[in-house]
């Protein structure tokens, strides 16, 4: 499977399009341009992980709702390794966008009430800007931690004005999920998987033709950006400056709207995030659904599939210039303001070390950032994509979304746009010159 070789290709060159000119400066150039303001460095505390103390510390760890059991198995084995040490799971909002901004509220107030906590790749910079993260040179540097064993893109998403705020925790990319029992060979082309779609529809016990999230969020975002690149569209060119109204940009769009305005995806489509539609997914109620890798992983849980040992993976569709995915993923930082920063270091470290990412990988499908897990048996066992060379490599050379404070405001105003194209309150071309003006407008300011 050439899934990698794809991904790195037509996915990273859409990222690179997507990158502002920020983004494709260093963090230190990031920082110089951009921070004049940026707040004096807070301490990193010395550690001693191996000397439990007397007395238990509680931490709480804030992070998205786990679809699995990954994050509770991981915790037990933390607490196994760390008797004197209690970890409590806070759930924050699915929506990406929601978790955002309860962090900010709360960092902003200077809340202990948590101590380490999730952060989505593009947030690192602008976290660390504010004030809301514990920097970890120190600590990595006294634990030994070699950064070189890390996949480079997912530890630089991390790295802003030349220190190190946060560990990654895992990588993502988008993917084509197909249930084989209905679909003998995947759709190339997203005009092949309109065909295959409407010829699946119903079939099987289906009741849509094909899932993805369509809903005003940061995944919106994400199918935004493959559609647009299959097709050559560019969001900022590669000095950085607005690039988004385009013909190769505008096609992709017309390429969404064609689909959610489509008869083979549930009628409401735009409230769907991960959630809505993987659960229609592991239901049977669809043979196609563009989702994370995790996707593979809750299809074979016996306990909420019905559609075991059914699902193949697949390289989203092409456009005109081939197949494109957005990658991501999610890391871990220490709230600057937590009140146990030596223990939270224990738990970050462990949660992102070889233990932590090998659990999360086997119960959770998650495509772990620590190079040596792909090479665990068991982890190759948890998915066919673990085992698969290309795909290792693919995401390897994977470069995060822009490591830019100004990133939330570009996305915001994407969400905006493409959810009223979607809704039919505008045309394409008329969201891309939207877009186009906005952008600039932030550029300026």
């Amino acid at each position: 499977m050439k899934v990698a070789k794809r991904l790195t290709s037509a996915g990273l060159t859409l990222l690179m399009a997507f990158s502002l000119a920020a983004c494709s400066s260093t963090p230190q150039q990031a920082s110089t341009d951009t921070t004049p303001s940026q707040p004096s460095t807070p301490t990193a505390p010395k550690t001693e992980p191996s000397q439990p103390t007397a007395e238990k510390i509680k931490l709480v760890y804030a992070r998205g709702k786990d679809a699995t059991d990954s994050t509770k198995k991981l915790v037990e084995a933390f607490q196994k390794a760390h008797p004197n040490i209690e970890v409590e799971i806070r759930e924050m909002p699915a929506d990406s966008g929601q978790s955002h901004d309860q962090y900010v509220t709360m960092f902003s107030a200077q809340s202990s009430e948590i101590d380490v906590f999730d952060l989505d790749v593009i947030w690192p910079a602008e976290f660390a800007q504010a004030g809301y993260l514990l920097p970890l040179d120190r600590l990595m540097e006294q634990d030994g931690i070699e950064t070189g064993k890390y996949i480079k893109g997912a530890m630089d998403a991390g790295n802003f004005g030349g220190q190190q705020w946060t560990m990654p925790k895992f990588i993502d990319a988008g993917l084509l999920f197909y249930r084989k029992d209905l679909v003998s060979e995947a759709p190339k082309t997203w005009d092949d998987l309109i065909a295959q779609a409407k010829a699946t529809k119903g079939k099987g016990g289906t009741k849509f033709g094909y899932l993805m999230q369509a809903k005003q969020y940061e995944g919106l975002v994400c199918n935004f950006v493959e559609f647009s690149a299959s097709y050559g569209g560019k969001i900022l060119d590669e000095q950085g400056k607005v690039a988004v109204n385009n013909p190769a940009t505008i096609k992709g769009l017309k390429k969404m709207i064609e689909v959610v305005k489509s008869d083979f995806v549930p009628s409401n489509v735009t409230t769907f995030m991960e959630p809505e539609s993987h659960t229609a997914f592991l239901e049977g109620q669809a043979p196609f659904i563009r989702n994370w890798p995790y996707q593979f992983a809750l299809a074979q849980d016996q306990a909420q599939s019905k559609i075991v040992d059914q699902v193949a993976i697949a390289p989203l569709p092409a456009g005109d210039v081939g197949s494109a995915a957005a990658l991501g993923g999610w890391m871990g930082g220490i709230n600057k303001f937590s009140k146990h920063p030596k223990e939270a270091w224990e738990f970050l470290k462990f949660m992102t070390g070889p233990e932590g990412q090998k659990i999360s990988a086997i119960e959770g499908g998650l495509a772990p950032t620590y190079l040596p897990a792909y090479e665990d048996a068991d982890v190759q066992k948890a998915s066919p994509l673990f085992a698969n060379k290309d795909f290792v490599d693919g995401v390897s050379a994977a470069v995060s979304r822009p490591t830019t404070p100004i990133y939330p405001k570009i996305s915001e105003v994407i969400q905006i746009e493409v959810s009223k194209a979607l809704a039919g309150q505008q045309t394409a071309e008329q969201a891309v010159q939207n877009m186009e003006t906005q952008m600039n407008d932030l550029m300026r300011n």
